[in-house]
């Protein structure tokens, strides 16, 4: 078995890289910690960006297998959540996209938003970004990250 690990299913259309899929070339083991020569996602020719108009609802379009999308500076009351569609034609009913805040535009609100997928459509995507906070507004231009993870039809 040595040191092969199970990714899933990609597309070889995608610009996965990351050596050999299914196995990852260690170079250095302290203690139980292997260290990799190379890490496995896709190249930058597969990642876009893309900025949020008008407010935090609008939807955005960005064809790309991973990306960062910039929130609009809108307002979002504490306990609020905001949906937006994300439309990209790589997306299909069997994928999987994952999603997480890369950044917000204060050091003082980190862990103050949540973001997950709320629903799954063939080339779009349901986005909802939450305010964690009780009672408390923020105006920032958050970011999200998202991946998409192909899964097989």
């Amino acid at each position: 078995m040595g040191n092969t690990k199970s990714i899933g299913v990609a597309y070889s259309d995608q610009d996965i890289d990351g050596g050999t899929i299914g196995a990852v070339t260690p170079t250095t083991v302290v203690g139980t910690t292997v260290y990799a020569t190379t890490e496995i996602g896709y190249t930058s020719t597969a990642q876009g960006a893309v900025t949020q108009a008008t407010s935090k609802s609008t939807g955005v379009t960005l064809n790309n297998s991973a990306g960062r999308i910039t929130m609009n500076n809108a307002a979002l009351a504490g306990a609020t959540a905001v949906s937006f569609i994300l439309t990209n034609s790589l997306i299909s009913v069997n994928d999987t996209i994952i999603v997480c805040v890369s950044s917000n535009t204060t050091g003082s609100t980190a862990g103050a938003y949540t973001t997950y997928v709320s629903y799954l459509a063939a080339g779009s995507a349901l986005i909802t970004l939450r305010n964690l906070t009780a009672a408390t507004s923020y105006s920032e231009a958050v970011i999200i990250n998202f991946s998409i993870i192909h899964g097989a039809s």
